[in-house]
């Protein structure tokens, strides 16, 4: 059982950012919006004029006028009187410190700035909770968010986590400890264990129970789509592997394949045909709008069956001022209210789904769907809090079927399956399919990039700039993809960037979600206007108002995590110096940034034996989560 204690939490039908800016305009690192702090809304005479109170504020206490827009979109246009009431709530705005928060209220309160004010102590527990949720975690041990809290000098950290658990601004768990039962009864076991208590963010919290009660009533809703016979007849003839995924999809309400991205395809692409030669709604998703309309071209001509992008399938709604959105959402138009007409589901590419995605999607799915989800091996984990896919799987409670590879795959593939086993291996690769270019640092591995993006490989190769992508593990650095973008942009498309920061030209990358594109989405700038920046996306041309563009980066260069839902028949990955790196070098991210290659892979190496090193040794940090023990339940 799970015990909860939290206000109205935001509905599943919403969906945070899987990028939401953190650190100002150059962030593309992936890392989640999870303040879960009210969407800024207003007419635009209370926008302007609460934009005028919150520079007149910061002017004031000597905070940079560069977080103001960042301010309020986080706390909406009464955020000056916000933060004169509760100055310590300048920590829901990503990027702010608990020491820049503190300076603040010093700046603010004066001498009533204490450090053992409960306004801080609340603060601080929402803080740990969301920094934790950033790097992947939905729930926290009370003692290491108590231990955290003693070390930033809260006088009496209990007090504040019950503070703070008054004011909803966390909750807290209880979940039943796993005991032998026979034991038990054997009179074998001495005590019952205690059951387990954790900390978490409603939000997160509530969007891991959505998303593993909808995974159990599907599991429990679904009745075979076909009758024996008939999947017998559609199993004739494939391999054992293809035979038994055929089986579970359509026998069983959820299902799990593992294989190659290029096998995970072309064996949705089958299972789909199947249900659509017998009259079944099916559908084949995909995380990008672009690697849908990749797919439909190796798709049968005409398919009687839908392929399509996860974001638009679920119909975003243009308006994003919904009172009980969290910031950096999007509202869908399809929930459990309104559910997909949709017999089969078979998404491609499940691992980047973060837990409030996995809880929109299965509540978007009516009773009787079956749901097949597919990823490939030690894949990065979503950018989002959670790890979906992987703890279904854990939970032992639906069928896993692992795709072997049916036919001979490119050399960017063979490396990238090899990274996922924990070997850099020298590859095969007559036609220069995998090249390695060794740079000396930091500035060569900019250089070699940009030479290998507008010159080298549309040269040599016939590959043209536009299908080729640049990732690299970070934003920051001297090799990080806000330095690529720098100067990349330099290379291929000078200009001011006199349009928030952009010109027609560019090419930009979705970094939290848009009602017209998904993050992970990129597209070029067509024009500018007042009404905003014309936007060519894969699935067509869209007006970003200047509110919005924020949620936009440079595209010529994308972070491993914002860009792994599209694959790109070129990709340049460049690795930083390990100085640079700072531990973000993983098997997972490498394996994951080799693999978005379809035809050639270029790795600008300035990491030195790091690379060997993350890949033999270094798999995906842990992350805590409670979903496979939810869905058992």
């Amino acid at each position: 059982m799970t015990e909860s204690h939290s206000a109205n939490p935001p509905g599943a039908a919403e969906t945070a950012a899987a990028a939401a800016d953190t650190s100002g305009p150059a962030d593309t690192s992936g890392a989640p919006d999870t303040s879960g702090a009210p969407a800024a809304s207003g007419t635009a005479a209370a926008s302007a004029d609460g934009r005028a109170a919150l520079a007149e504020l910061f002017d004031g206490t000597g905070v940079p006028g560069s977080l103001v827009h960042r301010t309020l979109a986080r706390l909406g246009t009464g955020a000056a009187g916000l933060l004169r009431e509760d100055p310590w709530l300048l920590l829901r705005v990503p990027g702010v410190t608990p020491r820049q928060a503190d300076h603040f209220a010093r700046r603010a309160l004066g001498d009533h700035a204490r450090p053992d004010d409960r306004r801080r102590g609340r603060a601080l527990v929402a803080h740990l909770l969301t920094e934790a949720a950033r790097h992947g975690h939905t729930v926290t041990p009370p003692a290491e968010v108590l231990a955290a809290l003693e070390g930033l000098g809260v006088p009496d950290p209990r007090r504040a986590v019950e503070d703070a658990l008054d004011a909803a601004e966390a909750i807290a768990l209880t979940e039943e400890a796993d005991f032998d039962e026979a034991a038990l009864e054997d009179g074998d076991l001495d005590e019952i264990p205690e059951p387990e208590e954790t900390l978490g963010l409603a939000r997160w919290a509530m969007a891991e129970e959505a998303a593993a009660e909808g995974l159990r009533r599907l599991a429990a809703t679904a009745a075979p789509l076909l009758d024996d016979a008939t999947v017998k007849a559609a199993r004739s003839g494939l391999a054992e592997d293809r035979s038994l995924s055929v089986t579970a999809a359509f026998g069983t309400g959820v299902s799990i394949l593992r294989g190659t991205a290029d096998d995970l395809a072309r064996t949705a692409l089958g299972i789909a045909g199947i249900a659509a030669a017998h009259g079944l709604r099916a559908a084949v998703v995909t995380p990008t709008d672009r690697a849908a309309a990749d797919l439909a071209a190796q798709a049968p001509e005409a398919p009687a069956f839908t392929i399509a992008g996860l974001h638009t399938l679920l119909e975003p709604q243009e308006d994003l001022r919904e009172p009980e959105a969290a910031s950096g959402t999007v509202v869908f138009g399809r929930g459990e209210q309104r559910p997909l007409e949709l017999d089969l589901i078979v998404l491609t590419d499940a691992a980047g789904l973060d837990v409030e995605l996995c809880a929109v999607l299965v509540e978007a799915c009516a009773d009787g769907t079956h749901l097949v989800l597919g990823g490939q091996p030690q894949s990065l984990p979503p950018a989002g809090p959670g790890r979906p896919l992987d703890d279904l799987e854990s939970s032992e409670t639906v069928a896993v079927i692992e795709l072997e590879p049916d036919a001979p795959a490119a050399p960017p593939a063979v490396l990238a399956a090899a990274v996922r086993g924990g070997e850099l291996v020298t590859v095969d690769a007559p036609g220069k399919e995998v090249v390695i270019v060794p740079a000396d640092g930091a500035t060569e591995a900019v250089h070699r990039a940009v030479q290998l993006v507008t010159d080298s490989i549309p040269r040599a190769l016939g590959i043209p700039v536009e299908d080729v992508q640049v990732v690299a593990p970070a934003a920051a650095g001297e090799a990080g993809t806000a330095a690529l973008n720098a100067a990349l942009k330099a290379r291929l498309n000078p200009g001011p960037g006199a349009f928030g920061g952009f010109d027609p030209g560019d090419r930009v990358l979705v970094a939290a979600p848009l009602p017209y594109a998904a993050v992970g989405e990129t597209g070029t700038v067509t024009g500018a206007d007042p009404a905003g920046l014309h936007v060519e996306f894969a699935g067509g041309t869209a007006v970003v108002p200047p509110a919005l563009t924020s949620r936009l980066r440079p595209g010529w260069a994308v972070t491993v995590a914002l860009g792994r839902g599209t694959r790109r028949p070129a990709v340049v990955a460049v690795l930083p110096p390990a100085a640079d790196d700072d531990g973000a070098l993983t098997r997972p991210l490498v394996a994951t940034a080799f693999g978005l290659a379809r035809r050639h892979l270029s790795v600008v190496q300035a990491s030195g034996p790091a690379l060997a090193a993350a890949v033999r040794e270094r798999p995906a940090p842990a992350r805590r989560t409670r979903l496979a023990a939810l869905v058992v339940q």
